[in-house]
């Protein structure tokens, strides 16, 4: 089954994810890790987590949460050889340009402001683009 991870710490923007992937009917398996060493576990199978398989199709990464947040998860997930190439949505409250160019340097694919809601975002490029190819 195709899936997405997604990477959050706070419950409430989890819970608007799975709200609006079954409005709009995106049939993909979403699992959940609460900050950046978590997600890792579940990538790499380790620390008694099983490992997502086949591999999410894309990541939507918070960039503030504890014990390993965003930047650090992205540079760890670059490093590695399997899952370097999965896209990644970078999920933030923060609409700073700095912090937009700041993703775009780390190789994202998109920057999506929070909540993430595909209908009402003011961001709908980039969400438009990850429904896009959720949907896909």
């Amino acid at each position: 089954m195709r899936s997405i991870l997604l990477v959050e710490d706070d419950f409430f923007d989890t819970m608007i994810v799975e709200k609006s992937f079954a409005k709009f009917s995106v049939q993909h398996k979403l699992y959940t890790a609460f900050n950046g060493l978590e997600a890792l576990d579940m990538l790499l199978g380790r620390n008694g987590q099983e490992a997502i398989e086949p591999l999410p199709e894309v990541i939507l990464l918070d960039l503030n949460m504890p014990k390993m947040n965003g930047h650090e998860f992205l540079e760890e997930l670059r490093s590695q050889p399997t899952l370097r190439d999965i896209p990644i949505f970078i999920t933030t409250t923060s609409a700073m340009d700095v912090d937009r160019l700041n993703a775009q340097h780390m190789g994202v694919t998109g920057y999506i402001l929070k909540p993430i809601d595909f209908e009402t975002s003011t961001d709908m490029v980039d969400s438009l683009s990850l429904l896009e190819k959720l949907l896909k």
